[in-house]
């Protein structure tokens, strides 16, 4: 492989889920030969999910790993450079930025874009990591669909919460809310919805303990926090986790506008930051949607920002170069 140490690349992907591996296509697409950092988690999350069937173009589901390296060879193909590597720091003190991966190695880049995603706040349950994407979830958009007219948990008191229980609701038998307060965080509005519901229910000041299955979930254990008793629910059978998501963007803190969770605010329906040079796309910066088609969509976006601005760079250093003949 050839040695990357000291060059510089128009564009510099940082990340390589469904965003990132589409904003390689796309920058590969129109020559700009894009370097893409895979990170520590090459894929994304959706490496870890099993059956995806909501995204265009597999009308009979595709498992998640197999998407990815679809979407990796897709942007091979058209010259795009993925490597393994963590980009460990970023020098944003001037142009070109300067990169630095797994702590050691150098480069550098006209154009960057960061698509390092989100991971969801876990429980950090042995059994409820052990069955992630084999009844444990963290999306209810994404896997709800397979708990048809079947009991399922949702672990949370927040609007995330009880908009995935109010979603599961379309699909589930019976919804068990397990929160360990008294009272929920979420909206009025969205409390009033999910206690109108008739297939929900409410465990308070209950915390999940332990994820029963070996192959897939068959149960769950729930412990109240006031008395200790412990009540096992042995006709779940799928674990929704909506305690909330954490933006991976702590490499372009106090560089770039963020909200208060760490997403990455954009201008406008655009990918461009208040960096110039740097775009963000993917879950990076939405909060709302988390979507693999979203995320892929904004990818995109950011591929043809990233084009437009190096277009009016080279147009400006050429017009100062000009200047000096």
């Amino acid at each position: 492989m050839e040695d990357i140490a000291g060059k510089t690349f128009d564009v510099v992907i940082v990340g390589s889920g469904p965003a990132g591996l589409t904003a390689a296509l796309y920058a590969a697409r129109a020559d700009l030969s894009p370097l893409v950092f895979e990170g520590p988690e090459p894929g994304g999350q959706l490496m870890t999910t099993t059956d995806v069937e909501n995204f265009p173009g597999y009308p009979e589901g595709v498992m998640g790993p197999k998407m990815m390296q679809d979407f990796r060879e897709q942007a091979t193909r058209f010259g795009a450079d993925c490597r393994y590597g963590f980009v460990s720091d970023i020098d944003f003190s001037k142009r070109p930025y300067k990169i630095t991966v797994d702590e050691k190695t150098e480069v550098y880049a006209n154009a960057i874009i960061a698509s390092t995603g989100a991971s969801a706040k876990w429980l950090h349950l042995e059994s409820e990591q052990k069955l992630r994407g084999k009844g444990v979830s963290a999306c209810a958009t994404c896997d709800g669909a397979f708990f048809r007219d079947q009991h399922v948990v949702v672990v949370g008191g927040g609007d995330t919460a009880m908009e995935e229980a109010t979603f599961l609701t379309k699909f589930a038998s019976k919804v068990t809310v397990v929160h360990r307060r008294d009272e929920l965080r979420a909206s009025k509005a969205m409390q009033t919805r999910a206690f109108n519901n008739d297939k929900i229910e409410f465990m308070w000041d209950s915390e999940l303990i332990e994820v029963l299955g070996d192959q897939v979930v068959d149960g769950v254990k729930i412990k109240n926090s006031n008395t200790g008793e412990i009540t096992e629910l042995e006709d779940v059978t799928g674990v929704f986790v909506a305690i909330g998501h954490k933006p991976n963007t702590d490499l372009f803190k106090g560089v770039v506008e963020m909200d208060d969770v760490g997403y990455i605010k954009t201008k406008g329906q655009s990918t461009e930051t208040d960096l110039p040079g740097l775009f963000a796309c993917g879950d990076a910066m939405d909060a709302v949607y988390r979507q693999a088609v979203t995320a892929a969509g904004t990818g995109c976006k950011a591929a043809l920002d990233a084009e437009r601005y190096l277009g009016e760079l080279e147009s400006e250093e050429a017009i100062a170069e000009s200047h000096w003949k």
